[in-house]
């Protein structure tokens, strides 16, 4: 089952203060002043973050002073008190900015949660950091988890961790070199998140040169939904280190990532242009008589030729179907029109192959394979030409003392009110919404989820998103269905559904003509 987060991780950025605040309030309300302009200035939903240590105790005592390791001089000369971190978190406040922080040891949890923090942001270095995760999780805020350096079966480590504990939680793809080099960044393990932990944001943290804004771009087309940079401000006596962003690096970057969101566009080309459509007619060929034509003379395709270029509401080549009836005499070598000339009769093949490419799709979409060896049923309880209201795609993977359907409906379908004679069934939601009716009660199935229905109990199903749900049965049996609407019951089992071997390519012709 998806994880479902209640906080919207989606189009946050988190801007790290981190260090660069030097230990001196005034730079670090500075930073958070600049960072607020520029993310008003695109209407950017960001947060500020700061990092929390138990200084001096976070750093073992032998290493206070002389310490060999880089990091101890600049954790101890940046320290900060809690009352001083009040006053910027008040100053972000002050600018409805999101207040974030990391916690590096257990102790500055406590003060996260005391200073009312929005959420706590788990560092690479501490995602294995068992005592300190368990502490995190026990705060109660939503929590974001970078993975720099974790092999795949870790970052599975920490997924579990946070879903079994009930976090809401997102993660973050991170590279923990700095800066980051191009044949390190590896954002490919952006999408690997996406199919591997559905349901949770995913973001990518940067460490890259903070003028190559190539980056935010190929992240965002991988799926990236949040980003994570280091920001500061730099004096004459402060120097910003490789991989941190002024202001300007940060307009850049702001101004790319919303290019990149306008080039992606919208998935399941919903956004087609008219010009589109209007470039493209101009180049298709449209639909000419090869002879007279008669009024109410059926049009078939032995009547018809295709040439260049098509005419003002001429029927074009991709649109002719055999069974066009013409409503009035046309000429020869004159085009076909499609409003005053002619009329388009339903093709009730053209209905069922239009679903099955569909279908075809939405399986592929959800993962869901199929071996050669199965059987289709078409199921159109008011006939074909209303199969996209009340209709369903039923697959036959086994039908023994046990049987499995594969069953599939597309966007508005629904199934009529009926009951089994013998079968007892179980609905499984693989992808979509499915909304189920069990003796009038009621029913939203997600994926994951079931709903058994025992023989003799009236039930429907339909789907406003589309659906694809196992039925796991007894033997399935002909004519074992019931319906409510009387009118069902009396037609034939041909009538209301065409049942083909596999998809039926070759049967379809056959069972249901032109």
């Amino acid at each position: 089952m998806e994880f479902k987060s209640s906080f919207n991780f989606n189009n946050l950025f988190v801007l790290d203060m981190a260090n660069n605040h030097q230990g001196i309030i005034d730079h670090g309300i500075k930073i958070i002043n600049e960072c607020s302009k520029v993310s008003k200035k695109f209407d950017i939903r960001a947060g500020i973050k700061f990092q929390f240590r138990d200084l001096p105790n976070f750093v073992h005592s032998s290493h206070r002073k002389n310490s060999n390791n880089k990091h101890v001089p600049r954790f101890l000369s940046t320290f900060l008190d809690i009352d001083s971190y009040r006053i910027m978190l008040d100053k972000i406040r002050e600018l409805n900015l999101i207040a974030i922080c990391t916690p590096f040891d257990e102790k500055s949890v406590d003060n996260i949660v005391d200073l009312g923090f929005d959420l706590i942001k788990v560092a690479s270095c501490s995602a294995r950091d068992w005592p300190l995760l368990e502490k995190v999780a026990d705060a109660g805020l939503p929590v974001i988890a970078s993975t720099g350096g974790l092999k795949i079966e870790e970052v599975d480590d920490l997924v579990s961790f946070f879903s079994h504990r009930a976090v809401d939680f997102a993660l973050m793809h991170c590279v923990s070199i700095y800066p980051t080099p191009d044949e390190a960044c590896n954002l490919l393990d952006i999408s690997e998140f996406k199919e591997r932990y559905p349901g949770i944001t995913v973001g990518w943290s940067t460490h890259e040169n903070p003028d190559d804004i190539v980056h935010i771009g190929l992240a965002q087309a991988l799926g990236a939904q949040m980003f994570e940079r280091h920001v500061g401000l730099e004096t004459e006596s402060i120097k910003l280190n490789k991989y941190s962003s002024t202001p300007k690096q940060l307009v850049n970057w702001f101004s790319a990532y919303q290019r990149a969101q306008v080039i992606l566009g919208q998935k399941g080309r919903k956004k087609i242009f008219s010009e589109e459509r209007t470039s493209l007619k101009e180049l298709s060929r449209g639909i000419y008589l090869k002879h007279d034509i008669k009024k109410s003379k059926k049009i078939t395709k032995d009547d018809i030729y295709l040439a260049f270029p098509s005419g003002e509401n001429q029927i074009l080549a991709s649109e002719f179907r055999n069974g066009y009836l013409s409503t009035g005499s046309v000429k020869k070598d004159h085009p076909l029109i499609r409003d005053s000339r002619s009329i388009d009769i339903i093709d009730n093949e053209k209905i069922i192959k239009n679903a099955i490419h569909e279908v075809k799709a939405m399986l592929a979409k959800a993962k869901v394979n199929l071996s050669p060896n199965f059987s289709t049923e078409y199921s159109h309880h008011y006939g074909i030409e209303k199969f996209n209201e009340f209709g369903a795609v039923l697959i036959t993977v086994i039908n023994r003392q046990y049987a499995k359907k594969i069953i599939v409906q597309l966007p508005g379908q629904s199934h009529p009110l009926h009951y089994h004679r013998l079968k007892e069934e179980t609905f499984i939601v693989t992808s979509g919404q499915l909304k189920g009716n069990l003796d009038g009660r009621e029913y939203i199935l997600n994926p994951g989820e079931t709903l058994t229905v025992f023989p003799g109990v009236w039930h429907s199903f339909s789907t406003d998103t589309g659906c694809i749900f196992e039925e796991i049965s007894t033997t399935a049996h002909k004519n074992d269905s019931v319906y409510k609407d009387k009118r069902i019951n009396e037609l034939t089992n041909e009538q209301r559904k065409t049942s083909v071997d596999h998809w039926g390519r070759f049967q379809l012709s056959e069972q249901i003509g032109d």
